[in-house]
């Protein structure tokens, strides 16, 4: 940043401020989430306001502040900033040493009075510094693309003084949102969906359908790995992993193998339920998308979705797999994702699915078999792995 001492960041919430009663605590939220995303930096100060964050840096090297703001979901955008005296003829020396120091050709000032108590309007704030800059530099004005724009912000305790915005992750404070568990698998598009949740402002817990010895312990590594990425996001997630070996085995022993998949998902939203409820979540996420696959189809979705109560959101629903796996590629999910560990879905697939399920053939499958015992074994021996961003993954309970 060319040696400008740059004393403090200015946070901008953007999207936070069109809602109006619920604005303060969202505010609050990011605030707090803030201050955890930059605990470990012990000197800094911060200033929270109904229209902005302010961080005083003390001399705190700013570059990997920036990096840690930008996964701060309800984060809009933020600047660099000097905060310096209100005073006319001062602001006007501090945008000359600015400029100096940035060494362009063409310049723009763009002055904000917010503090409409200040003598002086923004056309004559603009027209004062301008021409004091033209009268002691080469430099030229270019309203219309200056090599650099120089903001000045007039408040009632300062101005600010930046010259580049940087955009953050946008979205809600995480939390605001409630909870949702959010099924996992491993591949491209679960974690996708996870991050896109959290930054709407949702916090989640995983839940995950294991296999073994048909899926292997690799998978779990893998998931814990995807998991550690998205502790950038949130700072503490769960892994519930589901014992889904005995049920899995009773579907293909008393189902039409083309019905295998759709009984299958069937099963696990009805799982996916009642933990959602015992982990007080109030909804249901995952990776699912709108395509020609046997669990993707309308129809499919329709006829698995009839076994729960409880709203399913399907952020990446009608997301192309190549916009997919750019956000992957985004939060660093995408090499683990595509580690050739088989989940429980893909070691079972049937050859010749069906994509245009009947529901009246679904239940006449169902009542072949006791499900509900093998639901309720699930749902009593759930393994439960706490990933945080510590990366302690060895902390498992069994609930």
């Amino acid at each position: 940043m060319n040696n400008i001492n740059y004393d403090h960041i200015m946070i901008r919430f953007g999207e936070l401020s069109t809602k109006g009663k619920n604005k303060k605590d969202f505010i609050n939220t990011l605030g707090v989430n803030v201050k955890h995303a930059l605990k470990d930096f012990k000197n800094l100060e911060y200033q929270v306001r109904m229209d902005h964050i302010y961080i005083k840096l003390n001399d705190t090297d700013y570059e990997p502040i920036i990096e840690r703001l930008k996964d701060v979901s309800g984060i809009y955008s933020f600047s660099l900033v000097m905060k310096v005296d209100r005073d006319i003829e001062n602001l006007k020396n501090m945008v000359l040493d600015l400029l100096k120091k940035e060494n362009k050709n063409t310049f723009k000032i763009k002055a904000k009075r917010a503090d409409k108590l200040y003598p002086i309007i923004s056309d004559d704030i603009n027209r004062v510094i301008a021409g004091y800059i033209l009268q002691n530099t080469n430099y030229k004005v270019d309203i219309h693309n200056p090599d650099i724009l120089v903001s000045i912000t007039i408040r009632a305790d300062a101005a600010y003084i930046f010259t580049s915005d940087i955009l953050g992750a946008g979205g809600y404070p995480l939390g605001v949102g409630g909870k949702a568990l959010h099924m996992i698998s491993g591949g491209i598009d679960s974690p996708v969906a996870a991050y896109l949740m959290m930054k709407r402002g949702v916090k989640i817990e995983c839940i995950h359908f294991a296999s073994p010895p048909y899926t292997s312990e690799a998978v779990i590594d893998k998931l814990k790995d995807i998991c550690k990425e998205l502790n950038r996001y949130q700072a503490r997630i769960k892994i519930h992993v589901v014992p889904f070996t005995k049920l899995q085995e009773d579907i293909y022993k008393y189902s039409n193998e083309s019905y295998a998949i759709t009984i299958m998902r069937r099963m696990m939203y009805r799982i996916a339920e009642r933990l959602a409820k015992k982990y007080k979540c109030l909804a249901i996420s995952n990776g699912e998308s709108v395509g020609q696959v046997a669990s993707q189809t309308l129809a499919s979705i329709n006829v698995i979705n009839s076994v729960t109560n409880t709203p399913i959101i399907r952020p990446v629903a009608v997301m192309d797999k190549i916009e997919i796996i750019k956000l992957a590629k985004k939060i660093n999910t995408y090499d683990i994702s595509i580690r050739p560990y088989e989940d429980c879905c893909t070691i079972f697939e049937p050859k010749n699915p069906k994509t245009m399920p009947k529901l009246d053939e679904v239940e006449a499958f169902e009542q072949k078999f006791d499900f509900e015992s093998d639901i309720k074994y699930c749902v009593e021996n759930v393994e439960t792995i706490v990933i945080d961003e510590k990366n302690s993954d060895d902390d498992k309970n069994y609930l």
